[in-house]
């Protein structure tokens, strides 16, 4: 089968899958992650229809129109963000200043296109496509606008790719703060599927390119589009799961992730001993769903109170906290029950076996079969002894 019409279908087939996602956000309440969704998509559908546009030969009856996706990529990045920003973020909106810095890539876009726009007639655009019948300075013209444009497209959405990242970080950092069970809060997922969108870009930018160039490798044109629809598909599916997020599951992006100490050292260790006292007497960790707000009414010490001598006093956050007694009170049941670990997980607290493996090998350096294999081995030893 001809290349291009496997491009084609591709294209196509993620043409259908942006209009279903479309529907399917646009039938729902109109909320603030919803509606930078739907930008999203609407952006993401514009791009692959451009793509589309090229692979299925219609640029033919329309040259003029070749390239005019190109400053639309620049949005994906920022759209991204946003994205991010209203899933994540407790303020109300991004501020102006947030939406012009955005704008700049379309502009920078721009720039290197236009000579290649205004410069060339439809005709002799359309004898670019044939080797045979390309006019070589007219070839430099595209060749300037297509490497010039990819790299704006790589740098400026690279910057934008690290601010998510760095926003998807202090979101869960803040949850911590707040949380002993982050999993439905976190959008663990959006982090996955963000370095997949980071890959697929790059190595469009690079094929892209490489096409121009007359380089080519035996995935030229299949693995790409193949990547990107897996991709398209992933994030589409998982961001309409999505549960919204009320504020206090959300941080602020530009809060101070370090502390100032207001409290005595007396009275932060009168509050880590009730601390300490309310998980050994209380075996509050216990519950799944214990939150800061929970402990706080609990022991009738304020939240910030609470939070500034975890951090300041016993260096460590809430999360960290109450799973550290959830894993001690594991290797209890590890050693002097038969229980299986699938059902120890949800008695010490977890409500995510993936969580308790990641903070049990965190805490012992062993995941918990392993831990438990140790302990015996060692006692076995000391009784032959």
């Amino acid at each position: 089968m001809n290349i291009d019409v496997v491009q084609t279908i591709i294209y196509s087939s993620m043409v259908g899958v942006t209009v279903l996602a479309l529907v399917d956000v646009l039938s729902k309440e109109k909320q603030k992650p919803s509606i930078f969704l739907a930008g999203l998509l609407l952006l993401l559908q514009l791009n692959v229809l451009g793509e589309l546009f090229l692979y299925s030969g219609a640029y033919q009856y329309a040259p003029a129109l070749v390239g005019a996706q190109l400053p639309i990529r620049m949005l994906l990045g920022p759209a991204l963000y946003l994205y991010a920003y209203a899933c994540m973020s407790a303020n109300s909106a991004p501020s102006q200043r947030t939406y012009l810095i955005a704008l700049t890539g379309p502009v920078l876009a721009i720039l290197p296109m236009l000579p290649f726009v205004f410069g060339l007639s439809s005709a002799e655009k359309l004898a670019l496509a044939d080797p045979l019948t390309r006019n070589p300075e007219h070839y430099k013209l595209a060749l300037f606008m297509c490497v010039g444009t990819m790299l704006v497209f790589v740098v400026f959405t690279g910057v934008y790719l690290a601010a998510t990242l760095q926003l998807h970080r202090r979101h869960c950092l803040q949850l911590m703060d707040k949380f002993s069970s982050i999993e439905r809060q976190s959008m663990a997922w959006f982090k996955v599927v963000l370095i997949l969108w980071g890959l697929a870009w790059f190595m469009y930018s690079v094929e892209y390119v490489m096409v121009f160039f007359g380089w080519r490798w035996f995935g030229t044109g299949i693995v790409l589009p193949l990547f990107e629809a897996v991709v398209l598909i992933a994030f589409a599916h998982l961001a309409l799961k999505q549960a919204v997020l009320d504020d206090s599951e959300k941080g602020k992006p530009n809060e101070s992730e370090t502390r100032t100490t207001t409290l005595s050292e007396q009275r932060m260790t009168q509050i880590s001993a009730k601390l300490k006292k309310v998980m050994f007497e209380d075996h509050i960790f216990m519950d799944e769903e214990l939150s800061l707000n929970k402990l706080s009414s609990a022991i009738g010490i304020s939240e910030n109170h609470i939070s500034e001598t975890l951090s300041q006093y016993l260096q460590m956050n809430f999360f960290h906290f109450v799973n550290s007694y959830r894993i001690e009170l594991a290797k209890t049941l590890l050693l002097t029950t038969d229980k299986l670990v699938s059902t120890i997980v949800y008695e010490v607290g977890f409500n995510s076996k993936s969580t308790f493996n990641t903070a049990f090998k965190k805490q012992t350096g062993l995941t918990p079969s392993a831990f438990k294999k140790q302990e015996k081995t060692q006692v076995q030893e000391k009784n032959a002894n």
